[in-house]
């Protein structure tokens, strides 16, 4: 009679953990919207920066400039602030048609919104 009830104990816990871990960073993306949506414009910057994309760069990078000030109101990060500043950058030289340079800028606002907490 034990056996079940032990068992049942060990894989509630196990439940438990396995559901924490696969939740956790969902509810911590889901806290941080704009940081989340940030990275990801950012990301596709970057991706189409080294491609010499430069106009289809300054768009994602406009976007993730967009959610990253809308983030700045929510929270407060030196990381969040240098990707700030990193979009700016991307967006100044994307539109320069500096590609190159633009998506340095935009790996770097990848980078740091990576960090934000």
């Amino acid at each position: 009679m034990r056996t079940p009830v032990i068992l049942a104990i060990v894989f509630g816990v196990i439940a438990t953990f396995l559901t924490l871990s696969v939740t956790t960073p969902t509810v911590l993306a889901a806290g941080n919207k704009h940081v989340a949506e940030a990275i990801e414009h950012a990301k596709e910057a970057v991706a189409h920066g080294k491609q010499g994309h430069a106009d289809v760069l300054v768009k994602h990078a406009s976007e993730g400039l967009k959610h990253a000030e809308a983030a700045q109101k929510e929270v407060k990060s030196p990381h969040l602030d240098e990707g700030v500043k990193a979009l700016k950058d991307a967006v100044d030289h994307g539109k320069a048609g500096h590609a190159d340079v633009a998506t340095k800028h935009a790996d770097s606002a990848v980078m740091h919104l990576s960090e934000v907490k």
